[in-house]
């Protein structure tokens, strides 16, 4: 099927950049205290993990997550195939299998024509399908900025689930995608340069490596997205009650990353996040352009495993409590 040509840069409709979330200090204290009260709730409490995991009849959970955000590209399949990626990612990275979605979209009815809609909802059900996903409907709105996502159902094994409070010292971590998606698409809304490694990046599901991490006997992990890689970690690292080391060195990259950093393209939400985690990490000589990539406000990044998953790399390791919860060596 022929692409719709684009009838205006998608990316300018967005306020913000990419996902336009609360900055994640801001929104624990929003939270704090709102969520759990049963007891069956297994995942999905204050740690601020992934997805919820609710323990049901017949040995099994139902996973349940939600997720949406803004244009981060302005091809409007593409954007649709990423932000499907990005909202099933939850659901791998707590151990679960989706198995159903819910397209949530907002549309700016007056102001871009309804085929380009269509074209983001095909999006998102093709990559729905890659991941053996039926799409059900959903809900729409009529909204000034155009924000599309889904709501997944899945399941899970009770006895078998990734979570934020099982990382353990002594534990190797784990990058399964490379970092940098945040700076270049802030480029790609200021310049309209098109990324396509950064595209295919952000369209590559988490399954395999989800599958991985439970086959190698992991029990802790978190998918890598809005927080940034130093957001995530510190979450993690905070609820297991351990310290986690970085080895900068071994953190990969998205070609063109560091230049778009050097040349000023970093979004708002990446050093929102390094000024949150900065209190509570020890970076030692790490230079501010290598902060701001650990800290880059990521769209359907990859899995961060406590763990160790052939062929990613390992990055540094979970360590006993140290006066830092984050060291950055």
């Amino acid at each position: 099927m022929t692409r719709l040509a684009p009838v205006a840069r998608l990316t300018q409709y967005a306020r913000g950049g990419g996902s336009c979330k609360i900055p994640p200090g801001e929104l624990e204290r929003i939270v704090a205290g709102l969520t759990g009260g049963d007891d069956a709730l297994l995942v999905g409490g204050p740690d601020g993990d992934d997805a919820a995991v609710l323990r049901i009849e017949g040995g099994r959970a139902v996973v349940s997550a939600a997720d949406f955000f803004t244009p981060v590209v302005d091809d409007a399949y593409d954007w649709g195939r990423i932000a499907a990626a990005n909202a099933l990612s939850h659901v791998y990275a707590v151990g679960g299998v989706p198995l159903m979605a819910l397209n949530l979209l907002g549309w700016p009815a007056d102001a871009l024509p309804a085929e380009l809609a269509r074209e983001v909802l095909r999006g998102g059900r093709d990559t729905a399908a890659l991941a053996g996903v039926a799409i059900a409907g959903g809900h729409t709105i009529d909204d000034p900025e155009p924000k599309y996502g889904l709501a997944v159902t899945g399941i899970a094994d009770p006895d078998r689930l990734l979570r934020l409070d099982a990382g353990r010292p002594g534990v190797p971590l784990t990058l399964t995608k490379p970092l940098g998606l945040g700076v270049l698409n802030a480029r790609h809304k200021a310049t309209g340069e098109v990324f396509a490694h950064a595209v295919a990046a952000m369209t590559e599901l988490n399954a395999a490596a989800g599958l991985a991490a439970l086959e190698r006997g992991a029990a802790c992990a978190t998918d890598v997205a809005g927080p940034g890689l130093l957001g995530h970690l510190y979450k993690l690292a905070r609820a297991s009650g351990v310290t986690a080391v970085v080895d900068a060195s071994a953190v990969p990259y998205l070609d063109g990353a560091r230049a778009a950093v050097r040349d000023g393209f970093v979004p708002g939400g990446t050093r929102r996040n390094l000024r949150w985690v900065s209190p509570h990490t020890d970076f030692r000589r790490i230079a501010e352009e290598e902060r701001l990539l650990l800290a880059d406000a990521q769209t359907s990044g990859g899995l961060l495993v406590a763990g160790e998953i052939p062929g990613a790399p390992v990055i540094g390791e979970l360590v006993g409590r140290q006066r830092y919860t984050l060291v950055i060596r």
